[in-house]
């Protein structure tokens, strides 16, 4: 293809962030890599990038051009894939990502038994609770939960979640239980990630703003600090469930519950034709086919 190489160079020096990076990245001198941008800029007759001596910025024309030539290079890649899944047993790389929590607790041993079937494929699994961006980031498929907000990206669902909100015997006995979500406000709700929680009223969905002394972008400290009785928190069942039976947690207004919410295998359309990933989704899919083991 014309200035495939260039175009390849020309993505890579955006996505790393410099000349000298992409270089690294295409096994190739960073001169060499800014003749191919500027060569590829003379053909268009346009601007591209504008460089400094340590920096570059895209032009409007290399913004706009970027987002084509990823996609291009991605359907490439996707084409090179499918071809090849028809000729020997998968192989390639896979990056994952997914909150700290539940990837420990459930998702890591499910892709150690995929490694066990797939050995010439290629894990990358990164757990953290910040919202990645699975397209500037290079990931090939997010596990995320609750309630999924209108994206550009494909969804799969993988299985159901439950938000419970609750407090502990202690607490209640200080406080009065709310039975109405205006009565949240009275009271110290501690935080996670969100600053709001998530309800269904008279049918609708709604996000209530909800304050309190007490937050953490961490699943396990928040249950730490319920059943100790430090306020009322919003967890989902796998955090929850086995103190509710065992009496530790109480659940309260549970008929305000949202219930469209869920665990979800997510991915950029790009990577949709990915033999690797569709056969990782669908091992994944079977084995939470019956829930998540408490």
């Amino acid at each position: 293809m014309r200035n495939w190489d260039a175009i390849e160079a020309f993505v890579e020096v955006v996505q790393q962030g410099s000349f000298s990076a992409a270089a690294q990245k295409l096994k190739v001198s960073p001169s060499h890599i800014s003749r191919l941008v500027s060569r590829l800029e003379a053909e268009l007759s346009t601007p591209l990038m504008y460089r400094t001596t340590r920096k570059f910025r895209l032009s409007e024309a290399g913004e706009h051009y970027y987002q084509h030539c990823r996609e291009l290079l991605h359907g490439f890649s996707a084409a090179e894939e499918e071809l090849a899944s028809f000729q020997s047993e998968p192989s390639g790389k896979l990056r994952v990502t997914c909150a700290t929590t539940f990837g420990e607790r459930f998702l890591a041993p499910q892709l150690n038994d995929f490694m066990l079937q797939y050995p010439k494929i290629s894990l990358d699994l990164h757990l953290t609770n910040r919202q990645t961006d699975l397209i500037a980031e290079g990931y090939d498929l997010a596990v995320r939960m609750g309630s999924l907000k209108d994206s550009s990206l494909l969804a799969r669902r993988l299985c159901g979640r439950r938000e419970y909100l609750c407090a502990s015997a202690d607490y209640l006995q200080r406080h009065p239980m709310p039975h109405t979500l205006s009565e949240l406000g009275q009271h110290n709700c501690l935080l996670g990630s969100n600053t709001f929680w998530l309800f269904s009223e008279n049918g609708q969905r709604r996000e209530l703003k909800v304050s309190g002394n007490w937050r953490s972008n961490s699943g396990p400290a928040l249950l730490d600090a319920v059943t100790k009785g430090l306020g009322i928190a919003q967890l989902p069942d796998y955090y929850v469930e086995p103190a509710l039976e065992r009496g530790e947690l109480i659940s309260m207004l549970e008929q305000y519950r949202y219930p469209f919410s869920g665990v979800w295998l997510v991915y950029p359309q790009a990577r949709q034709r990915s033999p690797r990933l569709q056969l990782l989704c669908d091992f994944l899919i079977e084995r939470f086919s019956d829930g998540l083991p408490w």
